[in-house]
């Protein structure tokens, strides 16, 4: 009984360093909603739906600027022209990026 409590106690002390850090975004094996986003967005490029690939990008800037694909939707908003191109330029200029 007692080995088992000094194996629970050891075990809760070392948690935190297996556990206690965020990886990079590169490094990421787990979909985060900004990859989620962008993915749905590159579907809706391949399939010529303009207006929801616009919709999805500006979502993405709009709610996700630390997502590591924050910067790629500025730039596709950007080349898609039209309103989500002022809204992702104003992201970008607030350093959402």
């Amino acid at each position: 009984m007692l080995l088992r409590a000094a194996t629970v106690a050891v075990l809760l002390a070392v948690a935190p360093l297996q556990c206690g850090h965020t990886p990079e975004a590169e490094l990421r094996e787990d979909e985060t909603p900004g990859d989620a986003l962008w993915a749905l967005a590159q579907r809706f490029h391949a399939e010529h739906r303009d207006e929801a690939e616009r919709q999805t990008l500006e979502y993405l800037v709009e709610r996700y600027p630390a997502s590591r694909w924050f910067g790629p939707a500025r730039d596709r908003l950007a080349a898609l022209g039209g309103a989500g191109a002022g809204a992702a330029a104003a992201a970008g200029a607030d350093g959402g990026g």
